[in-house]
Parts: C-alpha cells; structure tokens; sequence
C-alpha cells in the first residue's frame, strides 16, 4: 500500500527553495535553463511504505523504473521484449524458457546475467509478500543467458510476472536495498528524504532508448499541495484530484489517462452467524438476498456518479476488468432501471410493511452499512450518492467512513467500498476464487459459485492465451450464470477513474496506456519516450 503524506505549502516552498538556491549556487546562470530543461520536478503520488524491491512487490502497478523486467507491455498492452530477446513454453504450459539480451548492465557496470533473474525470482518467492511465486517449481540458468522455469501446474498469467518482476542484482541485494535500490533501468537511484522527496538520474548504463531527462526529483505531496505547487510553478507534472480539474493553471495543460483503476462495493454474500479466527463476523442477512444485489446493480445510475463525483473524468464499471483483453462486454446492463429493480425485490418477497419507506422480508428490513475509509474524499462521495440513489427502492444504505485498521474487523460482514483495477487478470482469481473466501482483502464477499471457480481454473491452465480470455469472459457471465451483476453479484462495480495530471506546457508524456489501479506511478511506464516539444 502507499501511503499519502501531507506537507504544509510554506515547508514545501522553503524547501525547494533551498534546493534551487543551491543548485544556483553550485551553477553559472548559463547551465540553470539547461539544468531545467533536462530536469524535471514531479508530485505523482505517495511513497511506498516498502520502498523500492521487486521482491517483496515493488512495481506490480507501475513501471519499477530502478529495475528491467524480462517483458513488459507497449502503449497498447502488447506484451514485448525487455530483458528477454524471446520467449517458449512447452506444450503442457509447464516450463516456460527465456533468452536474455547479452548487452545488458546494471549501473554499477556489472553485467546483468541468468544468474540475476535466477536470484530474483527465488528471493521473491521466499519473500511472504505480496510477490506469488507459488505456482513456481524451479528457476535455473542453463547458461548465461538463458533462464529456465518449471511450474508445479500450468498458470496462463505466469506471463504477468514476467512483466512486472524487476530484476535485482544478486551482488548488491542486501537488506538496505529497498532503501538503496540498484537495477538495469532507464534510471538510478540519487537520495530518498522519506515523507519529502525522491531524487533520481539516467543511468548511463541502460541498454534501451536514453531518457531524455537526466535527473527527476519527486515530492511527496497530497493531490491538493500537488496542485498549489502546480499554481506556483514549482512542479512539471502534478496529479490532481477530479474536484481540482476545471480550475485552469498557467502554463500547465491538464493530461487525462483512461484507466481500470475502479471503485465498487463488496457485498457479503453469505447469511450472518461465522466468525474468523481472530472472532470478527461474517455475512449479512440482507446483502446474502441476490435480489438486493442485483437490484442495487440494475437501479444504479453509473453514468451520474461519473459526472457528480468525478465530474466526467471517468466511465461507468461493470467488472473489475472493463476494456482489458479478457473482459466480457456482455457484462454491461442497463442503468438506472428504478421499475426493474422494484420488481426483482417484489417477486423475492420484499414488501413495504411499516410505512417507513423501507422493504421487509421474513421480520427482517432492507438495511445494511455502507463502509468506506474515511481517508478517501472520492470513496465517501460515492457511498452517499449510491445510498442517495436506492434509497427509493425501499432499501436504507447507512454510510460510515472508518480507519482501515476498523475496516479489517468489519470487512466480512458490511458492504465495502474498494478499488482494484490491474494489467493482469490473476485479480479475477484473487476476488471471486471461493478458495481466497475473507483472505485478506480480495474474496470479502465470501462468494463462492463451482462453475464459476471452474472456468477461472480452466483459464490458468490453459496454455493458449486466446484460450485463457474465453475463459475469464466465461467466468464473468456464461449466459445462465457468472459473478457479474448479470449473474450472481456479489459486488456492484460503480466507475472507473480517470487519472488526471497537469503537465507543463511543452511537455511531451508520450502515448499513455489504460493505466492500472493508482498504487505506484503508472505514468513512468514510457518514461523514456517523455520530452521537451522544439
């Protein structure tokens, strides 16, 4: 998770102030507007709480930036080349093989060999972080520049992990490099102040196109001190907030990035009475109905939540994976549909008793909490709007805003308000799969549906690409059953944001691509195409 750190303007603006003076300090006038113009100074997002190893999860939403990967993804989401010149896999999707470019250095000058990747991929999969490494059996070098792995079973998105695993140097790994971090990427690290700043410089050493920026300083600013920086000229690139967007900026123009980065709500889809381990509930007598989760899907006016909340900056969501290669564009329903979704709760037995405005089943009413983290001003927006939406279908939607070390006991037995949104459709797998049933944050609804878990194994162990998205449609919706809202909805999906950024007049961030769930900083992932326009 990253964390947002909240720095005072005046501290900022000290601050920097101090790194300009010394810079002008340390440079004749003439280098400061060449200095300038090969420089950049951008507030992104928040650091990582980890910092920067690929082994324990570094750059699984965001170009690693330090460190090369054995594939990576184009603007269009094509799987490419990076460390690897090419690639196979047996038949039976078991061993998958790698030849490695020879040219390759880190920027210590050290050559980056089979041995390297060998070294990464074992010490992620003995980390116990958030890298999964399980469906891996061995990992070896049959020479310098060929990597071999064999896989317990066949896992068709074993192909993401190529994409997103940085590659670390097995002489310079130690236990301060995610602090001091070293790789073969277009950059390399300078200085972190943590909660300030991150200070970074081309690495001379990188076998790809050269960055056209030779250093980059980031600063760890919430999105509304990024946009007061942005006002003040202190930054090249700043992202902002929905509610900031309209207000125009001199010299900056505003640069909007479609993205899968979704917001929706998990509803617990079994009946209350289980408790975990540690004794928190699980399930909800009235989100356990699938008619009022399907009710709330249908009367859902998504295309207004896009325009009231984020002020158009955005698209309505129907699954976690809307526009990725595996979604199924089946899964769309109709909006808004107030009259449908009074008669899927009338014919489930839901009738207004009391005259309170609210439907009752079985002694039981139509109420639940809504919960969202009360850190997040989008999320809350959110909640109420829905809440504000149902409420004439007779169902009470009690919002409440908690801190997530609150939300880890409460998760299992309220709705939730989450985002996810990924490159890699192993996050299907992770929400639906009834074996991840309340692990940690993905399957909270504790769904379970056979088939549903059965065409999501399919699509692992199929060893043909095409194959594997047939399947993951599949899982979504069949035509008779799915865990989508045509099917058994065990969350209602809301929107899918936009990334919004303001850029500097000039400033050329090249072709962006849908961009995944706002952990890290996705629009690195071209850093070297970014440039000054003649």
């Amino acid at each position: 998770m990253f964390k947002k750190v909240s720095i005072f303007i005046l501290i900022f603006m000290f601050c920097f102030s101090i790194f300009i003076g010394c810079s002008q300090t340390n440079n004749p006038a003439s280098q400061d507007t060449k200095d300038q113009k090969e420089g950049l100074v951008m507030a992104i997002g928040g650091e990582p709480d980890d910092g920067f190893d690929p082994t324990t999860g570094w750059g699984r939403y965001g170009s690693p930036l330090f460190q090369s990967t054995l594939l990576k993804r184009d603007s269009d989401l094509h799987i490419i080349n990076d460390l690897a010149t090419n690639y196979s896999k047996s038949e039976d999707g078991l061993v998958w093989t790698f030849q490695l470019r020879e040219d390759v250095r880190f920027s210590d000058g050290k050559p980056l060999t089979a041995k390297d990747v060998v070294y990464t991929y074992e010490t992620a999969a003995k980390s116990n972080s958030v890298v999964d490494l399980s469906m891996m059996k061995s990992v070896e070098a049959l020479d310098d520049y060929t990597v071999q792995f064999t896989l317990k079973h066949p896992q068709s998105t074993f192909v993401n992990i190529a994409v997103n695993m940085g590659i670390v140097p097995r002489h310079a790994h130690n236990q301060d490099y995610a602090q001091n971090p070293m790789g073969s990427g277009p950059y390399k690290f300078l200085q972190w102040d943590k909660g300030q700043q991150l200070m970074i410089e081309a690495n001379p050493e990188y076998y790809g196109k050269k960055p056209y920026f030779k250093k980059i300083t980031f600063l760890y600013l919430t999105e509304e001190a990024a946009f007061a920086a942005a006002k003040a000229g202190k930054v090249d690139v700043a992202a902002i907030v929905p509610a900031l967007a309209k207000q125009e900026v001199k010299g900056m123009k505003l640069v909007s990035v479609a993205s899968v980065d979704n917001r929706g709500i998990a509803f617990p889809s079994i009946k209350s009475g289980g408790k975990t381990s540690e004794g928190y509930p699980i399930g909800n007598d009235v989100t356990a109905d699938l008619a009022i989760r399907k009710a709330i899907n249908i009367a859902l006016d998504r295309k207004a939540l896009v325009d009231g909340v984020v002020l158009g900056h955005g698209s309505p969501a129907y699954t976690v994976c809307d526009q990725m290669p595996w979604w199924n564009p089946e899964t769309v329903i109709k909006d808004g549909d107030i009259e449908g979704a009074r008669k899927i709760l009338s014919d489930a037995g839901w009738q207004e008793l009391d005259g309170d405005g609210i439907l009752d089943k079985d002694g039981r009413k139509a109420q639940f909490t809504l919960i969202y983290p009360s850190s997040d001003q989008t999320r809350q927006f959110l909640a109420i709007a829905v809440a504000d939406m149902i409420k004439p279908l007779g169902i009470q939607i009690d919002v409440e805003g908690k801190s997530w070390d609150q939300i880890e006991t409460l998760k299992l037995s309220n709705a939730l308000l989450l985002g996810w949104g990924s490159h890699d459709p192993l996050e299907m797998y992770n929400l639906y799969h009834s074996k991840y049933k309340g692990k940690e944050w993905y399957n909270t609804s504790y769904y379970a549906n056979v088939k549903v878990d059965d065409y999501m194994e399919k699509a692992l162990a199929a060893v043909d690409e095409e194959e594997a998205n047939d399947y993951w449609k599949k899982a979504q919706w069949d035509g008779r059953t799915g865990f989508s809202a045509k099917g058994d909805a065990p969350w209602a999906w809301l929107i899918n944001m936009d990334h919004l950024y303001l850029v500097k007049e000039g400033l050329n961030v090249g072709k962006q691509r849908i961009q995944p769930h706002s952990h890290g900083w996705p629009i690195l992932n071209n850093i070297e195409e970014w440039h000054w326009d003649e």
